[in-house]
């Protein structure tokens, strides 16, 4: 598909912006971008609130020491698997939007080469299985090995699964599919409980791989990926010699990546006894998602600016933007609440592993900037240097935790993560502010520049072989057949000095029709307009033809061909589609209320007292674990949807927080009543005039109800303020669960907190029409399109 290419012609100023991509404007390609970021983000978001919920519920089914021998060999399997999955993910995130019709064998590639290379390594450790401890001893026999290696490979191609639809900045599948592997492994693994007692913990981890790799690899190959093939056909693929380069680099920092996520939990493990390395790795599984959350908006500037290099610096800038919103409310969340966060796990985990979690969470701020700078490392191809700075990032990290976890105990593994990450933050500055500018990296010593010297002003990608073959394919093309309709496909830059652009229309004969001419001193790309005509049709001389119109010389059409003929888009997931996926989850929210409530509703009763987080969990019954991680699901899947559903939203979100708010009050648990100046008399005012209960009743039901109204004032002031749609789901949600984490306290202060929401929703409100976006907003709202 031939991109839209903006230049100038010599001696002409230039002025306006290129599209940023090349199908679409630079704002759809932006959205683009977002949205698979957003889909990263609540994917990983998903996977973490399923996976401790998956070893909450095999610590209640399996013994510790079945457990125990469960986690060594996922851990195993994932360490073996990520040898190849984490080093290969960066070059397929990177080369599958520009492979074209070559996507295809180069997705059967990298399946092909990480599941030998799994394959060989699972051999290796089957083979010294002996060395490695007694945890591993159910893996010995045949059987046992053969289910192994296939769930190490199986591990590794979804690994890859999820970059490859991230290549073809199909994301948004990466959420269903770790929900329906999440979902698949809790319900296996109530299964496999009284079936496999040794390995059930295990075997129902790796058969519901299967669940997720198998429907998901069907649409990428028998639909995203020929999608993708017909709308870039007429991309250069990439080269294999260009892959392997590129890998050689990303390879390396890679590992030095996964050597220091890997390595630093290994070294508190070897340093302290088992109950400190219990207390540090809840707290490092529980941080660790905010890294992932930057690691995930990396991936997606990545795919989206290595398919339109031009786009880097706002992908760069939005990327910040959209981050700071995003990981700034959370992370403060989990400063704030740490100790409510780990309550759940016992009082020890809170007293011991708060500090920890609020230094690991704080670092994350800092890896936003290091994970970025990362991106654009890969997207100009320098994989040099991002070997150098993943390896600097890795010494500094696990150096400065041996030196501090001996002064700060496992403390000190969290500000050795702050610090080194602070550092690192501040040596990616400088190259992040280039990739804002738009300065082009300077080459190595002995490379050639990507543009040539004599086209210097162009605005070129591309390698230089690239540019040749495609401008003598150009000029074959003008010189046999001038006459005939021909699309010259060319990738940007390669643009001779008062040479035609390629993938435009010209109207004289002998030149490639496609290109049209321009009178000096307009910019290709961005038409010019007479007063009167309408944005987005360009104006032209008198009795001029319009371009796109295939014209023989003098202007007469070509037979055969259609007088307007405009480019064929992508084909696109149409509003049928989403409509189904919606009515799906209608489906699945009604299902996950009964699921929940009438198990509940018979259920027995809990001794009185205070419920921990574990005790609530032992008391609900299967089936109502099972609703809670399908309301997480259908919510989740509401956010991902391409067009946001308020209605489901709400529904999925009052279905959750009432859900949790009434689980205890049916296993006989009563909430805290509401106190203080206040309380007392609104619930004399509904129990008298109103006559709602009695006062008792009031005050205890009041809680839950105030909570509903402050996360839909919360709503309200975030939407008012210009939050995104998604963004405001999330906070809201994250406020719910905090909210029922704090009831207590919450009970002490309703109404004065519900007040506070109050005022900061109509302070948001009367901004939004008041403020200095009022008129314009008014104005573009009562211009119609053609504003």
């Amino acid at each position: 598909m031939a991109e839209t290419t903006r230049v100038r012609a010599p001696g002409t100023a230039t002025g306006g912006k290129a599209p940023s991509d090349g199908t679409t404007g630079g704002s759809e390609g932006g959205s683009s971008m977002f949205r698979n970021a957003y889909a990263l983000m609540l994917s990983t978001g998903v996977s973490a609130a399923l996976g401790l919920g998956f070893w909450l519920v095999a610590a209640r089914y399996f013994t510790e020491e079945a457990v125990g021998q469960g986690s060594a060999a996922i851990a195993a399997m994932r360490l073996l698997a990520s040898i190849t999955a984490t080093t290969m993910i960066g070059a397929v995130v990177r080369y599958v939007p520009r492979a074209g019709r070559a996507t295809g064998p180069l997705v059967w590639r990298a399946y092909a080469v990480s599941s030998a290379v799994v394959c060989v390594a699972c051999a290796a450790f089957l083979v010294t299985l002996d060395l490695w401890g007694p945890s591993y001893a159910p893996l010995r026999g045949p059987v046992a090995g053969a289910v192994f290696t296939a769930a190490c490979v199986g591990w590794a191609l979804l690994t890859l699964q999820d970059g490859v639809l991230t290549g073809l900045r199909e994301a948004v599948w990466v959420p269903v599919g770790n929900a329906v592997f999440s979902v698949g492994k809790l319900l296996l693994l109530v299964v496999f409980a009284g079936a496999l007692p040794v390995l059930g913990v295990f075997v129902s981890w790796a058969a519901a791989i299967a669940l997720s790799v198998l429907p998901l690899g069907w649409l990428v190959f028998r639909r995203l990926i020929p999608r993708h093939a017909a709308a870039e056909g007429g991309r250069e693929p990439p080269r294999m010699r260009d892959i392997g380069r590129f890998l050689a680099g990303d390879s390396v920092g890679a590992l030095f990546s996964l050597a220091m996520i890997n390595l630093l939990p290994v070294m508190v493990a070897v340093r302290f006894d088992a109950a400190h390395n219990g207390f540090f790795y809840i707290a490092y599984t529980v941080g660790g998602t905010m890294e992932f959350m930057a690691i995930n908006m990396a991936s997606s500037l990545t795919a989206h600016a290595s398919h339109s290099p031009g786009s880097l610096a706002d992908g760069v800038r939005g990327a910040l933007r959209r981050m700071a919103l995003l990981l700034v409310p959370v992370v403060a969340v989990l400063v704030v609440f740490a100790p409510l966060i780990l309550a759940p796990f016992g009082g020890d985990y809170a007293e011991h592993g708060t500090t920890v979690l609020r230094l690991l969470a704080a670092a994350a701020l800092p890896r936003v900037v290091v994970e970025l700078y990362i991106g654009v490392l890969r997207v100009q191809g320098r994989t040099g240097v991002l070997a150098a700075l993943q390896g600097t990032m890795c010494v500094m990290v696990l150096g400065s935790a041996a030196v501090l976890m001996g002064l700060a105990g496992i403390s000190g593994a969290g500000l050795a993560m702050l610090l080194s990450m602070a550092l690192m933050a501040l040596v990616s500055a400088p190259g992040i502010r280039a990739a804002l500018a738009g300065r082009a990296p300077r080459p190595a010593c002995g490379s050639r520049p990507l543009t040539p010297r004599r086209h210097s002003a162009a605005d070129g990608f591309g390698t230089t072989w690239a540019r040749r073959a495609a401008a003598r394919r150009a000029s074959a093309a003008a010189g046999q057949d001038g006459v005939r309709t021909r699309e010259a496909v060319c990738p940007r830059g390669m643009h001779g000095a008062g040479g035609p652009v390629c993938g435009t229309s010209a109207h004289s004969a002998g030149t490639p029709v496609g290109t049209p001419t321009h009178e000096p001193g307009t910019t290709v790309g961005t038409p010019t307009h007479e007063p009167g005509t309408t944005v987005g049709t360009p104006t032209h001389a008198t009795g001029s033809p319009a371009p796109g119109t295939p014209l023989h010389q003098g202007g007469n059409p070509t037979p055969g061909t259609p007088a307007h003929g405009p480019p064929e888009r992508s084909p696109a997931a149409g509003p049928g589609e989403e409509s189904g996926t919606a009515a799906w989850l209608w489906l699945l929210l009604g299902l996950a209320a009964g699921l929940f409530w009438f198990p509940l509703a018979r259920a027995r009763d809990v001794p009185p007292g205070p419920l921990t987080g574990r005790e609530l969990l032992h008391a609900l019954p299967a089936p109502t674990v099972t609703a809670v991680v399908l309301l997480v699901v259908v919510y989740s899947g509401a956010v991902a949807l391409g067009r946001l559903r308020p209605v489901l939203l709400a529904a999925a979100l009052l279905t959750f927080a009432g859900a949790l708010h009434s689980a205890p009050a049916l296993l006989g648990v009563r909430p805290p009543p509401v106190s203080g100046p206040g309380h007392e008399v609104l619930a004399e005012l509904l129990t008298g005039p109103v006559g709602i209960g009695g006062p008792a009743e009031v005050r205890a039901v009041l809680p839950p109800l105030l909570q509903l109204l402050c996360l839909g004032l919360a709503a309200t002031a975030l939407r008012a303020l210009g939050t995104p749609g998604r963004t405001t789901a999330a906070a809201v949600w994250v406020l719910a669960v905090a909210g029922w984490a704090a009831q207590g306290a919450f009970a002490a202060a309703a109404l004065p907190v519900s007040a506070g929401f109050l005022a900061v929703a109509v302070a948001a409100l009367v901004h939004r029409r008041t403020g200095p976006g009022a008129a314009r907003r008014k104005a573009l709202s009562g211009s119609g399109p053609a504003a």
